[in-house]
Parts: C-alpha cells; structure tokens; sequence
C-alpha cells in the first residue's frame, strides 16, 4: 500500500510541475465577429472582443471559455486567476450588454465567440474537440443556452453537441430576469420559454455539472431552477448530468467551483483517453 501512495505521490507532482513548466501567453481584445461586420456595428466593433490566455509550450490542449456575469447588464471579460497554470487555455468574452442591446444579443455574441474558439484554437496549438463552456450567473445561462439550444450555434454552422462540456456556475435555468424585464414579466414570474435552458432539455447534449451556491443564500430560486434542470435531463435521457450545491457559499460561489471546474475538464478528457 505505501508503494502505490508514493508512487501516486510521483505521478501527481509530476503531472504539477509539468503544468508550472508551460510558458503561458495573453492575447487580448481579438475581435471575434468579421471585420465587415465590425465597421457595420459601431457597437460590436468595441464590445464583441476577446481574450485568450494559452500554453506556448504544449500541444493539444483544452480550452475553457469563460462568460462573465453581470445579469446581461454589466460586467466585463476576465481570466479567472483560478483557473490559470492548468495546461489550459483560457477565453475570456465580452459580449453585448442589455439596454443597450436586447438581451437576446448577448447569445448571439455567446455563440459567436465559441464558433470563434472552434475555427481558430487548432492555430494556437489546442483540441477543438476539447472546448468547455462554463461561466457565472448571467455567463452560466449563456453558456446553456448556446449549448442546448442548437440554433444558436447553428447560424455559425456548429454543432452544440461538439462542445466537450458545459459547467455553468449559477445559471437561470428559467427565462432570464433580464430577459423577461424587457417584456414587462415580473422578476417573481417564473417564466419557461425558448429563451430558458429549461425550455431545451434534451438527452444528446453535452455533459452537464451544474453548480449553484446554498439554496438558502442563492439569488431567488436559483438552486431550485438548477435542481429541477438536473432533474429533466436526466428524465429525458441525459446521462451525465449532475448538480452540486456548496453549502455556506451564496450567489458568488466562483472560488470553491472553480476547483470542481478543473476536475470535470480533467475527468472528462480522462474519458476521451480511453
């Protein structure tokens, strides 16, 4: 028994100081919209950007695309610290903000970035067939959205079930408030249309860890919208669903998720191995 601790112990720093031996770089602000349509849209031009933090050094490797949150009124693009010196790569995306843009807006941008991520992470060096979606709060829901609804990436000639896994953090699985607020539908109106991830279920789509703070520090109805999303997909077919609560933590639950991130990026590329 020791033998086999010792030697998990080697293979586990062998595999951490492999990661800290990556020379990593940042790209920042690439424009993921063509450029026709970037003088077409003053707006696009300056909000539909990107940012991609990647190994130099490694071939093949994962990407993480990351959508911040903010409600779909707020927030800019980031890199999450967390996430970094993991042999992945990391997107980081802006998209199109709510009033300026209708909210619907921001899954196109969603869909476009990712599109983006397929056509080009082979000429840094990644897998596209290993490109995860996650994101926080108002990042959880596009990050749904795009991956169950097929439609979206579709107009980018996609398919959603190429996405390797979606791990959104917090997501409205209903319709999102913002979303509804634009068509005058109370914020306590629970509300399932084709603009709720819930609306999409489906038994091919991607894997699927959900991830939302305590039910009783979340934002209104937050777990429970996640709980009964788990509950339908798997209903429906899905096979690798599944739903984790942090208990203690509220709606800002990013740091302990990221850890269970890693770990479902990493299990699922362990899978693909086999």
């Amino acid at each position: 028994m020791k033998k086999i601790i010792i030697l998990l112990s080697f293979f586990f720093l062998a595999i951490s100081l492999s990661a800290q031996n990556l020379e990593y770089e940042t790209k920042n602000n690439i424009q993921y919209y063509n450029a026709t349509l970037n003088k077409s849209d003053k707006y696009i031009n300056e909000r539909c950007v990107l940012d991609i933090y990647y190994p130099k050094n490694k071939k093949d490797f994962a990407t993480i695309i990351w959508f911040h949150g903010g409600g779909l009124t707020g927030g800019n693009k980031e890199i999450p610290e967390a996430l970094k010196n993991k042999g992945f790569a990391i997107i980081g995306v802006n998209y199109r903000l709510s009033p300026k843009a209708k909210a619907a807006k921001a899954i196109e941008d969603a869909a476009a970035a990712v599109a983006w991520a397929f056509n080009n992470i082979a000429s840094y060096g990644g897998d596209k067939s290993s490109i995860f979606v996650s994101g926080h709060s108002a990042g959880g829901y596009l990050a749904m959205m795009i991956g169950l609804d097929k439609k979206w990436l579709q107009k980018e000639n996609i398919d959603a079930n190429q996405i390797a896994g979606l791990i959104p953090f917090s997501g409205q699985c209903i319709t999102h408030f913002e979303i509804r607020r634009e068509n005058g539908i109370p914020e306590k109106q629970p509300t399932i249309d084709p603009f709720a991830p819930l609306f999409h279920v489906r038994a091919d789509a991607a894997p699927l860890l959900l991830i939302t703070g305590d039910r009783e520090l979340e934002m209104l109805g937050r777990y429970e919208e996640n709980a009964y999303m788990a509950r339908m997909m798997k209903l429906n077919g899905h096979k690798e669903t599944k739903l984790y609560e942090l208990d203690g933590y509220g709606h800002g639950m990013t740091e302990p998720a990221f850890p269970l991130l890693v770990n479902e990026v990493n299990r699922i590329l362990k899978e693909h191995q086999k």
